[in-house]
């Protein structure tokens, strides 16, 4: 097949019975890669009882996992353009399965850590492919469906997480935590090797020093973020100013690079930098809530941390019943309006929520996580197709990275905010914490309203390569 049926193929999408196993497959790795990370995240405690650890150390099973991925995500997006999607996804399904495993069977706290970096790995494998990989999946007239059932596939896992490790943990030890991986993992790689798109890159020279520029300078800036939250004021400051200086120099490096590591080249397209902007903003928004909840309503209102489940459920049921149909909306609309006002709902539910007695009901608080559920879902199918889709089709794994990226960095500073105003105010702040991530919601409303007035905007379904502002 040469170039030319390359191309077309990409825009047309997979023939119809190979879409669906193609899609399987993309489904199969994000519940896999999503239910992963909320089973460690609810398991830690009984992880660091049973292996002797504090919780403060114990951590570093939660950030050696974002760190790695943090590290790689945009070397292994610029790699995929180079060489091929699957050629980068597959090895990660089956390095992120290995990983998995040897978690499974790590018997100490520090092997245990090696095995999660391990996963972190093939996670970054996963996250830098998935836009680009739907992208050639789905023609262009359905690629917000597809990203739409994307959304939904990782909300309902983000949400069944915590039941799933509640119900393993009390029938099995916490190292079939991660077994449960297993399976999936296989059957990901089987069906994927079979369906997903074949592989087709640019096949220029990698850039090995743009790529230890950028891993330094989303490392460190990360790193040091969280050592800053946890009163590491100086060692933090000076990983931040480090990361910050990579920065700099990556991108004096790759401006005029025709196709750079860390995409400036897309930054330059005016739709695709202010959807990263809109996104970075509400992923920074929705962590604030999502951090700041738990404690308001174990700590605040003193509900148990089984009620506390309960109640934040509804947030992630509304968005995957949302997403779906967003993504529709987003294959004839424009993902400004429907992004805007999705993001004005959205700060609608998180003020309703700061605004909260003591002591409310459960449906009090159940419709207001429900709002910002379908607010957050409105926004997010249609962000991520204007994000994937501005971009030219030889540049979709540098769209999927920064896509990831920008997801990445939002949540980082929601949650590093919320560490820094509990060690300064305590967890009675939670309310005006909720406040605060409303009014982060109302600024990405605004940001991305403004898309509306960007030029060459209009909704194009035919074009090659649309944009949908």
């Amino acid at each position: 097949m040469n170039r030319q049926c390359q191309s077309d193929l990409a825009q047309d999408g997979l023939p119809v019975p190979r879409r669906y196993w193609s899609a399987a497959a993309i489904w199969l790795a994000l519940a896999m890669a999503v239910l992963d990370s909320s089973i460690a995240n609810v398991a830690l405690p009984t992880i660091a009882s049973e292996l002797g650890a504090s919780a403060a150390t114990s951590v570093w099973v939660i950030n050696a996992y974002q760190l790695t991925i943090t590290i790689l995500l945009l070397p292994l997006a610029a790699m995929g353009d180079k060489i091929g999607y699957k050629c980068i996804y597959i090895p990660g399904l089956v390095v992120f399965t290995v990983g998995s495993v040897g978690c499974a069977l790590s018997g100490s706290l520090s092997l245990l850590i090696a095995a999660r970096v391990v996963q972190g790995v093939g996670a970054a494998c996963i996250m830098s492919m998935n836009a680009a990989l739907v992208r050639s999946t789905y023609p262009a007239t359905m690629l917000g469906r597809g990203i739409g059932y994307n959304a939904l596939v990782l909300s309902m896992s983000a949400a069944a997480g915590p039941t799933l490790a509640a119900i393993i943990l009390s029938i099995a030890t916490w190292p079939w935590l991660f077994m449960i991986n297993l399976p999936i993992g296989i059957a990901a790689v089987f069906v994927g090797r079979r369906s997903l798109p074949e592989p087709e890159g640019h096949g220029a020279e990698f850039d090995w020093a743009a790529a230890v520029l950028a891993g330094a300078m989303m490392g460190l800036t990360v790193f040091g973020a969280e050592m800053f939250a946890h009163e590491a004021v100086l060692a933090g400051s000076l990983l931040i100013a480090i990361g910050l200086i990579s920065g700099v120099l990556l991108v004096r490096r790759e401006w005029g690079d025709p196709r750079p590591l860390v995409p400036v080249d897309l930054l330059k397209i005016r739709i695709f930098s202010m959807s990263i902007g809109t996104s970075t903003v509400s992923f920074a928004a929705q962590m604030l809530a999502y951090v700041t909840l738990p404690f308001l309503f174990q700590t605040v209102m003193g509900k148990s941390a089984f009620e506390t489940g309960l109640l934040i459920t509804p947030w992630p049921l509304a968005l995957g019943v949302i997403a779906p149909i967003a993504g529709r909306l987003a294959d004839k609309m424009r993902a400004g309006l429907i992004g805007g006002i999705g993001l004005a709902i959205f700060a609608f539910g998180l003020f309703m929520l700061s605004r909260l007695s003591l002591h409310p009901g459960t449906v009090d608080i159940a419709w207001r996580m429900a709002v910002c559920g379908i607010g957050f879902g409105l926004f997010q199918s249609p962000n991520n197709r204007t994000i994937v889709s501005s971009a030219p089709l030889a540049r979709s794994g540098a769209a999927g990275g920064m896509l990831a990226t920008a997801r990445l960095l939002g949540q980082t500073t929601g949650a590093v905010a919320v560490a820094v105003a509990f060690h300064l105010a305590g967890v009675t702040v939670a309310p005006k914490l909720l406040a605060a991530a409303a009014i982060a919601a109302a600024v990405a409303a605004g940001l991305s309203l403004l898309r509306l007035r960007s030029p060459g905007t209009k909704f194009r379904p035919e074009a090659a390569h649309p944009i949908a502002g």
